[in-house]
């Protein structure tokens, strides 16, 4: 009966690799989490959208690498010692997204993940609410849940 308690309470947590992008923490589930590595060179390739930032060579396999801030709208910063590439697999397609730096693994309780308010501004809803799963309420702050598959358009994307 123990075990059936500890595989239900398991059941109810989701795992997630937190990052910033300025004062604002976002999480990504860690199941689409490859690896997370220190900046490098990327190559600039021409006629992409202005969020990816071109591609890296990452032991033989070219990855299309976006930048989050560019995707989200948000002021662009520096790379510094603390940005990273997040390599994240969704639907099958490898792609590196820059964050300003990693924080942490959480594993965060299911109950504690709420829907994403219905953000509306005038007529039109607001962009970028697609792009959030939920939202985690921890106990001194809130975390954006985010859905990968809704950020990353394959069909937008450099190929190697």
């Amino acid at each position: 009966m123990a075990d059936q308690v500890s595989q239900k309470q398991l059941d109810d947590l989701e795992q997630m690799v937190t990052f910033n992008l300025g004062q604002e923490e976002f999480g990504v589930n860690i199941l689409q989490v490859q690896e997370i590595n220190r900046m490098v060179e990327i190559t600039q390739v021409p006629q992409t959208e202005n969020y990816v930032e071109g591609i890296i060579n990452l032991r033989g396999k070219v990855i299309p690498i976006i930048d989050l801030r560019k995707k989200f709208g948000m002021a662009e910063k520096e790379y510094d010692n603390h940005t990273r590439i997040v390599v994240v697999d969704v639907a099958n397609e490898v792609v590196g997204l820059v964050v300003d730096g990693v924080s942490e693994v959480l594993r965060v309780e299911a109950d504690t993940l709420e829907d994403a308010p219905k953000l509306v501004s005038g007529e039109s809803t607001y962009s970028g609410a697609e792009y959030i799963k939920s939202i985690a309420k921890l106990a001194d702050r809130l975390l954006i849940y985010l859905n990968l598959g809704k950020i990353i358009s394959t069909s937008e994307l450099p190929t190697g």
